[in-house]
């Protein structure tokens, strides 16, 4: 299958593209030095293709939902060292993009390098989005390409209203889906296993942490 860039190589028109798309990307990068130089720790900010994205509030089943699976997570990497967990206000910087992921885990390799007072992080090993109506054509589209594009090798996305979870890996530069079943794995935080109720049922969270913690 010819790709995109191939086509445009095809074209008689391929230099008027590549001049427009440079012009596109010049101006692009100036308002990203912009968004850069707006940052604070307050609101939660993306800068996708140009624009800067703020984020409502979410509601409280989508914060309910992470928290479960932060803590869990969280714990689980505290208690073996195995790195580093992110919650939402790790600003991730990419080729083109800035994205502030629900949760995000760093190697202890590469955790191993952040400074106190970094603001902007690389790609993770593992990213999840607890979507919602508002960002499930992000999560689902360009972050979704980006993420692949960028070496993260596990992607899930949570559906908190449906309780389910799709989980991803990454596989020749694209993710593919995993099979679902009752059980969430991850390869990168080695060892980790919990129910996937325990991200949506506070009874069943708690027994999987101590059951860590024990």
């Amino acid at each position: 299958m010819e790709t995109a860039v191939e086509q445009v190589l095809r074209s008689p028109r391929a230099r008027l593209y590549v001049d427009e798309i440079s012009r596109v990307l010049d101006a692009e990068q100036e308002a990203r030095e912009r968004f850069y130089d707006q940052l604070t720790e307050d609101g939660h900010v993306e800068f996708i293709n140009g624009k800067v994205i703020v984020h409502s509030p979410a509601r409280n089943v989508h914060n309910i939902v992470t928290a479960n699976l932060l803590t869990v997570l969280r714990t689980f990497v505290q208690v073996r060292d195995l790195g580093l967990v992110g919650a939402e206000k790790y600003l991730i910087t990419l080729t083109r993009n800035d994205y502030e992921p629900d949760i995000s885990f760093w190697p202890k390799e590469v955790a191993q390098s952040f400074t106190p007072d970094q603001l902007q992080f690389p790609a993770p090993a593992l990213i999840v989005e607890v979507t919602s109506p508002s960002t499930a054509s992000l999560d689902r589209g360009v972050k979704f390409d980006d993420y692949a594009a960028h070496g993260v090798r596990e992607y899930w996305i949570v559906d908190a209203d449906a309780q389910a979870v799709e989980q991803y890996k990454l596989h020749d530069g694209n993710f593919k889906r995993l099979s679902d079943t009752d059980q969430l794995r991850s390869e990168v935080v080695r060892g980790f296993q919990i129910p996937a109720e325990a991200i949506f049922d506070p009874a069943k969270n708690l027994a999987a942490l101590k059951k860590m913690i024990g």
